[in-house]
C-alpha cells in the first residue's frame, strides 16, 4: 500500500543570519517563539523542540514508518540526528553572540530497537564541559518510562562568526 507525505518549510537562512548577532539561548528561544523558522530538518524528520534552557534543549519525536530502515526499525541515522540536534543546541544555548558550533565527533550506542510501537521518545542532554574551542556533551534517547534506547557523546567545535 502506497503512502505519501508532504513537507513545507521556510527559508532557513533568514533566521541563520540573525543567529550571528544573538546569544545562543536567545536565538533558540526566538525560533521557539516563531520569530524565526525552525530548521527544515525538523520538519523533514518530524522532530519537535519541547524544552529550551541554558545547557539543555529537549527534542521529541514519535517513530513513524518513514523513519524505518529496510528491516522495519527506526534507522540509526534518525536516532543519531535527534541526539546530535539536542546536543548541538544544548551547546549553542550557552554560547554568546558571535559564536557558533559544529559537531566535531559523534558516538552513539544503540541500546534497543525502536518501532512505531515504541511511542514518543525524547532526548535528555547535558553539557559536560564548555571550553573556549570545544565542548563535550552527552544525551540519551528515552521513552515515557525513562527506558534508554540510545546514548550519545559528542565533541563540538566552537566557531567564531
Amino acid at each position: 500500500m502506497s503512502r505519501t507525505r508532504t513537507i513545507t518549510w521556510h527559508d532557513p537562512m533568514e533566521g541563520a543570519k540573525e543567529a550571528m548577532q544573538m546569544d545562543g539561548i536567545d536565538y533558540l528561544q526566538a525560533m521557539s517563539d516563531e520569530k524565526f523558522s525552525m530548521p527544515p530538518l525538523l520538519h523533514t524528520l518530524d522532530f519537535t523542540v519541547t524544552l529550551i534552557e541554558k545547557g539543555n534543549v529537549v527534542f521529541e519525536f514519535v517513530p513513524q514508518e518513514f523513519h524505518y530502515n529496510p528491516i522495519g526499525t527506526v534507522h540509526g541515522g534518525i536516532i543519531s540526528a535527534i541526539l546530535d540536534s539536542a546536543m548541538g543546541c544544548s551547546v549553542h544555548s550557552l554560547l554568546p553572540a558571535g559564536k557558533g558550533y559544529s559537531t566535531l565527533e559523534l558516538k552513539v550506542n544503540f541500546l534497543k530497537a525502536i518501532t512505531i510501537k515504541t511511542g514518543k521518545l525524547k532526548t535528555m542532554g547535558k553539557v559536560i564541559n564548555l571550553g573556549g574551542r570545544t565542548a563535550l556533551v552527552e544525551a540519551q534517547l528515552v521513552d515515557e518510562n525513562n527506558t534508554i534506547y540510545a546514548h550519545a557523546v559528542s565533541t563540538c567545535l566552537i566557531l567564531n562568526f
